[in-house]
């Protein structure tokens, strides 16, 4: 093995040492001898550039210290790059939990680079004619709690002479600075800070002339101060430039350059003082201050076009008083300036400069009190004459935009958005409102009259396309007009803000009574200028939220509360919070039919899926809900919990799970790109949470018990929710289900289902949908008889194309799958456990698995050959799946004999029992138990 740095790093060496506490005897003897040669080779200097910790864990296993080593991968893996500082003059690293481990001072010295700084901005106001700077600023593992004001400063630093300018810096309390360092060791609450450049100040600075200048913050630390520019945001007034126009003429751009804050300051000769369009003509009037020369030229360009315009001066006002400018003006041909519009909704943005007689350019800025407009040139489309955050002229053709120009909120805490919308654009369109990282879709109500929309938005009440209205999740929502026969987003127009309304934001206000009984608040605000969006608050409440107080939640609050006596009560966990569903859906319904006495308490993630009126609602991670987990005699899950649950005595955790394995899981997955010798390594304790874990059939339990390390009772009681398929109910329960989606009478229903896959991924790491069905294809040669729900996997994000248009209906949201089995007459799905859930129905079912071998021999594994036992035909093309759906009947006999078989060996108990015996195991020994009817 060559002995470098690139070996050290290299990603085969870089997983022996994460996985260090799972790896064999030759992988340790293969690690440390290779890290012993790195350092005999070429000295402990290659350790100099590594992180701090990283440059520990080299070095002990350099030495072959192996236990050392792997308590401190441990550590790592709880809290990655996190550490104490020891020493206010020599700082050096002590690892918590390990204070006794011994190092050389060599290995634990702390440097400058391996002390990080973070300065962020959150806010920008002004108080009057007083410029205010919110933020928090820290030093990476130096949190400093009950740090003095001594030693911190804020400065504004010339970005050419190097001159600076001393701030007066407040500290304040920001809780943002905690959740934002995304780790659990250090509270950086007391890191906040308030900067305020006084009117004076902002005055002295434009008299110093044109110039840059860049916020710095500086805290005191171990061996002197640490200090580093204040970075800007993504959104709102601390991501947004911001102009200020002084009385003497100069203007102060109070912005970014390079993510970095400043304030730059200008003494612009000439700036655009109007610019509409008249007479088939764009005409631009500028304004050249006294003394100064004036442009020659305008120049408009965008890419390779370049239009320009020759200056010309207009005479003064008669009796116009006003020496101090001298005004000019330059045409433009609409047409020209247009003739290669681009179609749809493609936006052209031009730049405009003034040129001088050498040629020169200089911006073209806004002069204070300058109008924004629009003007419509042609069939959807419009000249947008705009500006830009540091208040310069842009110039852009773009599909005809909604702008909104009005924002209220009623008593009842509804949003009402009005704004222009041309009645000839607006006609046949309606209002999305959709998640900026979810995908997830709203449609809104509008009102249109006279070129005016109004939007009214009820943010506990969004309504669905197909399914009931629920509250707006956490998270951006954007809103664009969209034709009413759209077929997908592409031409979506987004909805803007008129720009001189965008100093109205951020708008707080609250909503009507929603989650937990209490108003939530929102905010209304801004990205990329002029794109408005809506946020709701997180659910959890500031000392709630982050990888830190989630820890103290854990370590202190929990366990505080499991002192408590246990409470008559059940608290469910559907896949992590996401959904009222499945088997604890099942448990729930039977415990309320038996009129069992105790508390429902359900649990709900940020998604806020809909959940039953009658029970508890408890948001996941929050302090009410470490609060029934720790106090509920029962829990009902059918995911993992958390490595840190342990079921306290009395206290009864049922896993239900949720599938019958086709894809390889848990131990299974070892040697497969998917595998975490880590998550394998602490399966035996994950199980032992639970008193029972369920299984749907003899194949489940077998492979569970092996691949999850299942030391404890495997109920083989089949799954509850595949109890609705032998329901005596099960007609009125599917007659329920159409009329709550609206399904046409006399279509087949066809329930497209299909699983994730783990390398198809948003850069958000969000998975994708992988959509390989033609969607239009299928709608024109089914679309008249059929109509198809689709159903994407809770971990899947992105739009469903066609949704809404008659044929494709986006089910995704819809609580629980199972009632949307009831109403299919067909399922279409791959490798998804639905497949033996579905078998219960003797239902026809189709195999859409175009990426077989890729999907079984490299991505994840299959636990029996799918191409010989699959109960339908296996599929590879939309065309193929279109043609089997219109051949149902001719499925179904060629694969009658198969069904059966599969339904023997994948669908055994099915007597609808299944969750009367897991109740029973339930409260079996408690206090709840049912009474025994024996003699």
């Amino acid at each position: 093995m060559a002995q470098s740095l690139a070996d050290l790093t290299s990603a085969g060496v870089q997983r022996i040492l994460r996985f260090f506490p799972e790896s064999s005897q030759a992988e340790r003897e293969e690690l440390r001898a290779t890290a012993r040669r790195l350092l005999d080779t070429h000295g402990e200097k290659v350790l100099t550039p590594l992180r701090p910790v990283e440059r520990v864990l080299w070095y002990l296993a350099s030495e072959g210290r192996a236990e050392d080593l792997v308590e401190v991968v441990r550590g790592q893996r709880r809290d990655p790059g996190v550490f104490l500082v020891a020493g206010a003059r020599r700082p050096r690293l002590v690892l918590p939990g390990l204070r006794s481990l011994e190092l050389p001072d060599r290995i634990t010295a702390l440097e400058r680079p391996d002390l990080k700084m973070t300065a962020q901005l959150t806010s920008v106001e002004w108080r009057g004619d007083d410029l205010v700077w919110g933020g928090y600023a820290f030093v990476a593992n130096l949190p400093r709690p009950s740090g003095r004001m001594i030693g911190r400063f804020a400065v504004l630093e010339h970005a050419d002479t190097g001159e600076r300018i001393k701030l007066r810096l407040r500290r304040t309390k920001n809780e943002e600075a905690t959740a934002a360092s995304g780790q659990a060791l250090h509270c950086y609450d007391r890191t906040g800070f308030e900067v305020v450049v006084p009117a004076r100040r902002l005055r002295e600075l434009a008299g110093r002339g044109a110039g840059q200048w860049f916020l710095s913050v500086g805290i005191p630390g171990p061996g002197g101060a640490y200090e580093t520019r204040v970075r800007q945001r993504e959104v709102g007034t601390a991501g947004h430039n911001q102009v200020r126009h002084l009385a003497d003429g100069s203007r102060l751009v109070v912005g970014f350059t390079k993510d970095a804050v400043g304030i730059t300051v200008q003494q612009p000769p000439v700036e655009v003082e109007s610019c509409t369009v008249v007479d088939g003509e764009l005409v631009l009037v500028a304004r050249v201050r006294s003394g100064h020369k004036a442009p020659t030229t305008v120049s408009v360009v965008e890419g390779e076009t370049r239009l320009d315009s020759p200056l010309t001066a207009l005479s003064a006002p008669s009796g116009s008083a006003d020496d101090a400018f001298r005004r000019y003006r330059a045409v433009f041909s609409l047409d020209r300036l247009t003739a290669d519009d681009p179609p749809g909704i493609k936006t052209r943005q031009f730049k405009v400069t003034f040129r001088g007689a050498e040629g020169r350019g200089q911006a073209a800025h806004l002069a204070e009190g300058f109008t924004t407009g629009r003007h419509r040139f042609a069939a959807g489309r419009e000249l947008a004459v705009h500006r830009d955050g540091p208040g310069r002229l842009v110039l852009a053709t773009r599909a005809v935009r909604a702008v909104v120009d009005a924002m209220t909120v009623t008593d009842a805490g509804e949003l009402v958005l009005t704004g222009a919308y041309p009645r000839e654009e607006a006609a046949g369109k309606k209002v999305v409102l959709r998640h900026g990282t979810r995908f997830e879709e709203k449609e809104l109500p509008v009102e249109m009259a006279d070129g005016r929309f109004t939007v009214r938005i009820d943010p506990e009440a969004a309504p669905q396309v197909h399914g009931p209205a629920l509250p707006l999740c956490p998270g951006r929502w954007y809103l664009f007009f969209r034709d009413v026969d759209a077929w997908d987003k592409s031409e979506d127009v987004p909805v803007t803000l008129r720009p001189e309304q965008v100093g109205e934001l951020p708008l707080r206000f609250n909503g009507p009574q929603g989650v937990g009984g209490q108003p939530r608040a929102f905010t209304v605000d801004r990205r990329n200028f002029d794109r408005i969006f809506i946020e709701p608050e997180r659910l959890l409440a500031p000392d709630e939220h982050g990888t830190y107080r989630q820890r103290i939640l854990r370590e202190a609050h929990f366990h505080k509360q499991r002192k408590l006596p246990l409470r008559d009560a059940v608290l469910y966990l559907s896949f992590g919070g996401k959904q009222f569903s499945d088997s604890p859906r099942f448990v729930y319904d039977e415990l309320v039919r038996r009129g069992v006495a105790v508390e429902h308490i359900w649990t709900q993630d940020e998604g806020l899926p809909e959940m039953p009126a009658e029970a508890r609602v408890v948001g996941w991670g929050s302090r009410a809900w470490y609060e029934a987990l720790a106090r509920s005699r029962y829990v009902v899950v059918n995911t993992p919990v958390g490595d840190w649950f342990v079921t306290r005595p009395g206290q009864k955790v049922v896993q239900t799970w949720h599938g019958t394995p086709l894809k390889k899981v848990g131990k299974d997955l070892l040697g497969s790109p998917q595998s975490s010798p880590a998550y394998i390594a602490g399966l035996p304790h994950s199980y032992r949470q639970f008193d029972f874990v369920v299984s749907p059939n003899a194949h489940t339990t077998e492979i569970m018990r092996r691949a999850y390390s299942i030391e404890g009772e495997m109920l083989e009681s089949g799954y509850p929710r595949n109890d609705i398929f032998h329901a005596a109910d099960r007609d009125i329960r599917a007659a329920r289900v159409r009329e709550q989606l609206g399904l046409p009478e006399g279509k087949k229903v066809v329930l497209y289902a299909p699983t994730w896959r783990e390398d198809q991924r948003h850069a958000s790491k969000l998975y994708k949908l992988d959509l390989r069905i033609d969607l239009a294809a299928a709608q024109a040669e089914l679309g008249h008889d059929h109509v198809l729900l689709f159903r994407k996997h809770s971990s899947v994000h992105g739009n469903v194309p066609g949704a809404g248009q008659g044929f494709v209906w986006d089910v995704t949201r819809y609580p629980d799958i199972a009632d949307l089995y009831l109403v299919a007459d067909v399922l279409i799905t791959d490798y998804s456990s639905a497949l033996f859930d579905f078998a219960h129905s003797d239902k026809p079912m189709l195999f859409f698995t175009y990426d077989l071998e890729h999907y079984r021999d490299t991505l994840r594994g299959l636990y029996f050959d799918f191409t010989t036992r699959a109960p339908g035909p296996l599929l590879e093309t939309s065309e193929e799946l279109v043609k089997a759906l219109r051949g149902l009947d001719a499925v179904e006999a060629e694969y009658r004999d198969k069904y059966t078989r599969f339904k023997k060996d994948f669908c055994e108990p099915r007597d609808g029992l299944a969750t009367a015996r897991v109740v029973d195991r339930m409260l079996a020994g408690g206090p709840h138990a049912p009474a025994s009817t024996g003699g």
